[in-house]
């Protein structure tokens, strides 16, 4: 009995805050390393979603400086609506208080856990508070908070408050400090650069310890914000229906179909009568039974899926593929988005995308990306669905080698697009393995495959082509040297009959008498748009044609033409000059850039 007494006596309650702060790597605070990248994840997340939600591009700082030894302060700005005062100290200062996680609809946080987790993390490592700015609009003064969290409540702890100028109309600027490295500094950037790819629509600039790197847009639109929906039949489980059903006032009628997503009067009939129930009950009446008896009803009556257009928002092929070449030069790229599909009652969609070659490492598996909600997953590719969905396609059918992952220059990105997407913990670092998910990544995967398949093809036969090509071409000098010296006449130019051969674009430059000649040749068989570049001290205030733009830069002049050529027509600019510049002549292909063949 004495002992059960003193054991009684060291029983007590626990705040959220003080499991997370004896847990912090369930959140992804399980190294200092870790925890900047986590602390700019999850700011980034949140200004992304402001900004989308008030329809305003976004317009993203995100700074680390080294302040005292192994502490740095983080910062992170933006441009969206605000906060109104009265929550800043909440969202900041309070573990699980946010407005996303009562709404079914597509959102890069959702428990309002990740940026209240950070404020907890420095004051544990640094006992400093987190400093908070924030303004609603040019009519409104901005405020400036320091805030901290009370452990034991789970509370937010205001340190000071006061109302300040701020340059920016509306935004939200907060600093934090704690101990870390920058050991990561790589990944911190591959983190920013992989959400630039995934919203084409913001422009991030990032301030590592004195180095600027600015991720511009490539879109000008914001995608429309994902709406909420009410919950599917489906996914609906007894306790929740419980409490729906006491907070409800209608009849059973009334509650399936105001409370349900794709349920109308013949449906909640349907469900009714399989339950047994009469439609004019009370709903909050109904005992434990009644109320099971309708949910087995509710999940065995076919009801269509929840609307998907509506509460999720996918990137879209052509701006995976605009992403992915503004950060990576590739030689090759498509990408597919799937039909929306359902798991346990929530929409879900597939967006995949593949490259091939361009600056793509040779050796090594495939990189592979991951994306959930527009969100890089950087952490735990092992464990995660996706890269088992990856590694069930057999990409030696479409002309990859294969260990586990596809090997060579290739890289492949997953962005799963969800209601609620099915993480394996809190800290949102991978997928778990759910066979609806996971089959649908396949699927798209096998799709691009045969695309890939298909260039790869392509570019044997035209390698093949080429090859023989060049061989003959080799040898047309030698013959031509030959015809000259036996019918004894000048050695004619051979280079247009290799263009044809070759099917290439030629640029030749030749310098006489003071005079620079520039010619492009269109050997190939269709219409090519082109641009050159002739970077030399040479003046251009002769040229004819004159340039499109002339730029100083290092006090060289960077001179540009722009035209297009037919299938077999020539072109050429003549300028005073020494011809001592170097040219880089760019043409469009496929819709992509290309350098094209040089004989200077």
């Amino acid at each position: 009995m004495a002992i059960a007494e003193d054991l009684a006596k060291q029983q007590r309650s626990i705040s959220v805050a003080e499991f997370f702060e004896k847990n912090k790597h369930l959140l992804g605070f399980d190294s200092p390393t870790r925890g900047i990248i986590t602390t700019i994840k999850e700011a980034v997340d949140n200004a992304l979603d402001a900004c989308e939600e008030a329809e305003v591009l976004p317009d993203i700082f995100v700074g680390v400086r080294k302040v005292d030894t192994e502490v740095y302060r983080i910062t992170v700005e933006d441009n969206g609506p605000g906060i109104v005062p009265k929550n800043i100290p909440f969202v900041f200062g309070k573990l699980l208080y946010g407005s996303r996680f009562h709404q079914i609809r597509q959102s890069r946080g959702q428990q309002g856990i990740g940026i209240s987790a950070a404020v907890l993390y420095a004051q544990l490592t640094t006992g400093t508070p987190a400093l908070v700015i924030s303004r609603t609009g040019a009519r409104e003064k901005a405020h400036r908070f320091e805030l901290m969290i009370k452990t034991e409540t789970n509370e937010p702890e205001i340190v000071s408050h006061e109302e300040i100028d701020w340059d920016r109309t509306h935004g939200t600027r907060l600093e934090i400090q704690f101990k870390s490295t920058l050991a990561a500094k790589k990944r911190l950037l591959d983190y920013l650069r992989l959400t630039a790819i995934v919203n084409p629509h913001a422009r991030v600039t990032a301030d590592i310890d004195g180095e600027v790197t600015t991720f511009e847009r490539v879109a000008s639109e914001v995608p429309p914000c994902p709406k909420p929906i009410l919950p599917h039949p489906h996914g609906i489980e007894f306790g929740a229906l419980k409490r729906l059903a006491d907070a409800s006032t209608g009849t059973v009628e009334e509650f399936l179909i105001g409370s349900f997503s794709r349920v109308g009067m013949k449906t909640a009939d349907e469900m009714i009568g399989i339950a047994g129930l009469k439609p004019s009950r009370k709903v909050k009446r109904l005992d434990a039974d009644e109320l099971k008896r309708l949910l087995d009803a509710m999940q065995s009556v076919k009801v269509p899926a929840p609307p998907a257009q509506q509460c999720l928002s996918p990137i879209g092929e052509d701006l995976i593929c605009r992403g992915l070449e503004k950060e990576i030069q590739l030689d090759f790229v498509r990408a597919r988005t799937r039909p929306s599909a359902v798991h346990g009652g929530h929409s879900f969609i597939i967006e995949a995308a593949i490259g091939y070659g361009g600056k793509l490492p040779a050796e090594g598996n495939a990189q592979l990306f991951r994306f959930a909600n527009r969100v890089p997953l950087l952490y735990q590719q092992g464990a995660c669905a996706i890269t088992s969905a990856v590694s069930q396609v057999n990409w030696k059918s479409y002309g990859l080698s294969q260990q586990g992952l596809p090997v060579g220059p290739a890289l492949i990105m997953v962005h799963v697009a969800s209601t609620n997407v099915p993480f394996t913990s809190e800290s949102k670092d991978a997928v778990a393995s759910i066979p609806e998910i996971e089959r649908e990544i396949v699927l798209v995967l096998q799709e691009l495959g045969r695309e890939l398949k298909a260039y790869l093809s392509r570019r044997e036969r035209k390698k093949q082509q080429d090859d023989r090509a060049r061989a003959v071409c080799s040898i047309i000098p030698e013959i031509a040297a030959k015809v000259s010296e036996i019918v004894e006449l000048p050695l004619v130019d051979t280079s247009p009959i290799e263009g044809k051969i070759m099917r290439k674009v030629v640029a030749k430059k030749r310098t006489s008498d003071g005079k620079v000649c520039i010619e492009v040749n269109n050997y190939t068989a269709r219409e090519v748009a082109l641009t050159l570049y002739n970077l030399s001290r040479d003046a251009a205030e002769d040229a004819d044609p004159r340039p499109d733009f002339v730029d100083d830069i290092g006090g060289e002049y960077n001179k540009v033409w722009r035209c297009t050529l037919g299938a077999g027509e020539a072109w050429q600019v003549v300028y005073t000059g020494a011809g001592d510049g170097t040219l880089d002549l760019r043409g469009v292909e496929d819709n992509r850039k290309v350098v094209v063949d040089l004989d200077v």
